[in-house]
């Protein structure tokens, strides 16, 4: 692959901000600031797979850079625009064409997002580096991280014994923790894995499960079972459940054991009880590893504190333990969802501070009621007396 990047600076005028071959650059949108144009020279296979269908990608990086006209023929990707803006949409192309190299060809929006917020702050991981180094292939998909910050979180796993795993919905803590744990079999630096969760309604009661008591705890770990069954092959997984090499358990199965040699990943940690996560965290064996997942604003406990609320004051700061905050910028479902995720914060931050102030005018009318002098008339005895 040969990548070559050219550019001519243009002079500034009316005729030159016009309308370009692609984008949405036109003489109003274009930021001020000398014009520029990059050509990169991309060899033909690699072209198709950065295109994607429908030149899917090529519409991603428009979006990014809205400023730069972007125009694809043969093999070579034109660039017209503001200067700084061609400048950083170059780069974002090449680290994308970086990574097709490196056999991402399932490149989608969210790591043509990641990679452009990774590139805009200046971090001097690059994003070929640091998504797309794959962590497990399996039944035709790799599991990578996707993000910066899964991929922190990933490392965090690796450099540490026990990791939590903190964020919202769509982060990818239990997929990625799930794939770390079958890595770590598959190398045989484990001899077990342990996936457990707490069996806890969300919100709602489902009263009496007919069955056996692994038919009435099986929905409570079905997410579990789901991730398993993509990462493994289907007629694996029983096998390996059988034997005992994997295990998928409820929170409750855990108390009096010791784990060794396993890699344990507690699942909905929100759900815990200050007591269910200590005795969790205690049931660590030699040679094992822990990871904790759980998102603190879906906490479905119907009375109490949680567990995961709690232990980030009492076990941060330990050696070998490491607290990995995941955000909304490192969802992978849906786009809406990471809106989904910052609107019920912006809400539930503004309730937060709505009640503040409540409270705050209560306690200041209470103290200017004991601090009024009494202007009860007092009793005259004089008259009285007499």
């Amino acid at each position: 692959m040969r990548l070559v990047a050219k550019r001519v600076h243009l002079p500034r005028s009316d005729s030159s901000a016009g309308s370009l071959t692609r984008g949405t650059a036109t003489g109003a949108g274009l930021r001020s600031g000398p014009l520029s144009d990059a050509v990169i020279h991309v060899d033909g296979l690699a072209m198709v797979r950065l295109l994607g269908p429908q030149d899917r990608l090529v519409t991603l990086v428009e979006k990014q850079y809205p400023t730069v006209g972007l125009h694809v023929r043969g093999n070579e990707i034109t660039l017209q625009g503001p200067s700084a803006d061609v400048e950083s949409a170059r780069r974002l192309i090449e680290e994308l064409v970086e990574m097709v190299r490196n056999g991402n060809d399932e490149l989608t929006e969210i790591e043509v997002t990641a990679s452009a917020r990774m590139l805009d702050s200046g971090t001097t991981t690059s994003p070929s580096d640091a998504l797309g180094q794959p962590i497990l292939s399996a039944r035709g998909r790799t599991v990578r991280a996707k993000t910066l910050g899964q991929k922190q979180y990933v490392d965090a796993i690796d450099e540490n014994t026990i990791v939590f795993g903190i964020g919202p919905a769509g982060t990818g803590k239990t997929y990625l923790a799930m794939a770390k744990a079958v890595q770590a079999l598959q190398r045989k630096e484990v001899n077990r894995i342990i996936l457990t969760r707490p069996a806890v309604e969300a919100g709602e009661r489902l009263g009496y499960l007919p069955g056996s008591l692994t038919d009435k705890i099986d929905p409570y770990l079905r997410p579990l079972f789901d991730a398993l069954n993509e990462m493994l092959d289907p007629e694996v997984v029983p096998k390996l459940l059988a034997t005992g090499t994997i295990e998928v358990a409820p929170l409750a199965y855990m108390r009096g054991r010791t784990l060794n040699d396993s890699f344990i990943v507690l699942d909905e940690a929100q759900n815990t009880t200050p007591e269910q996560m200590k005795m969790f965290l205690t049931r660590l064996g030699f040679g094992s590893h822990m990871v904790v997942t759980g998102d603190i604003t879906q906490v479905d406990l119907p009375v109490g504190t949680s567990g995961l609320q709690v232990v980030r004051g009492v076990l941060d700061g330990i050696d070998d333990i490491h607290f990995a905050t995941l955000t909304s910028a490192d969802v992978v479902r849906h786009s809406l969802v990471g809106q989904i995720v910052d609107a019920y914060t912006g809400y539930e931050q503004t309730q937060l501070a709505n009640k503040a102030q409540a409270a705050a005018r209560r306690a200041a009318a209470q103290s200017s009621t004991q601090a009024r002098p009494s202007t009860q008339a007092e009793p005259n005895t004089q008259g009285d007396a007499a």
